[in-house]
């Protein structure tokens, strides 16, 4: 991964970032009509690694920082985002769900899909080694923080991640029409859990498919509409559904 510096704009994300501490933060910028947000200030004051310095500066200013007109006043300078191991995603819960994105290139449907992962209370995320730096204020944007918050580990593919997965007693899980598929509602998902959700264009190779243990599909109200719902669509579904499972007593 990329250690260039990268901006994340917007007070609900740059908040998430640096209350998770999941980046080392260079500088914090804050429109000097808004020196009454003093939440922000204290939580760059506290930083476990160094106190981050915070800037007053002109509207201008905040416009020419950040790269979208969306910042509503806070614009931070940051450095790359910290990952987890694959290891460190079992200690999070006693009965973990993992779920790992994988060929999502629209950085707008990735951040929105990371809010909805969070959300359903996904324990952690797994992606592929990837240069988000440029993105990183969309997606920090579109995943209201979320992305900063949720903990996230890199495999070099899925099958890496679900074999390490597997050795840990996970059921590996992904979505496809196939043969073997059951409809979401039947499909069990109360246990330790690796979920594998594609993007719309490359979908789910067909070796994963033959060793996944689970092959689910979501089921239409209408049986005459055959179109794939998109990512966002389709990973919410799955993890709220997982979600009303794991929580019904």
């Amino acid at each position: 991964m990329t250690t260039e510096n990268a901006t994340l704009e917007g007070y609900i994300a740059v908040n998430a970032a640096l209350y998770a501490e999941s980046r080392p933060f260079h500088a914090l910028y804050i429109d000097q009509v808004k020196r009454y947000d003093r939440h922000l200030k204290a939580l760059a004051k506290r930083a476990t690694t160094k106190s981050i310095p915070v800037s007053y500066i002109a509207s201008d200013e905040l416009h020419a920082l950040a790269q979208g007109n969306s910042h509503g006043g806070v614009v931070a300078l940051v450095g790359a985002r910290r990952f987890v191991t694959l290891q460190d995603l079992l200690a999070l819960a006693n009965t973990p769900f993992i779920v790992m994105l994988d060929g999502i290139e629209d950085p707008y449907n990735f951040g929105y899909t990371v809010r909805a992962l969070y959300a359903a209370g996904v324990d952690g995320l797994v992606v592929r080694p990837r240069n988000w730096t440029t993105a990183a204020a969309v997606v920090g944007r579109a995943s209201a923080g979320a992305s900063e918050r949720i903990p996230m580990a890199i495999a070099e593919t899925a099958q890496v991640a679900a074999d390490f997965f597997r050795e840990q007693g996970f059921t590996i899980a992904t979505t496809a029409h196939h043969d073997r598929a059951v409809s979401l509602f039947d499909a069990p998902l109360t246990g330790k859990l690796f979920l594998l959700i594609g993007g719309e264009k490359r979908g789910i190779t067909r070796s994963f498919l033959n060793q996944a243990d689970l092959i689910i599909t979501i089921p239409y109200a209408r049986p005459d509409f055959q179109q794939s719902l998109g990512t966002v669509s389709a990973a919410s579904a799955l993890v709220f559904e997982a979600m009303r499972q794991r929580h019904q007593p």
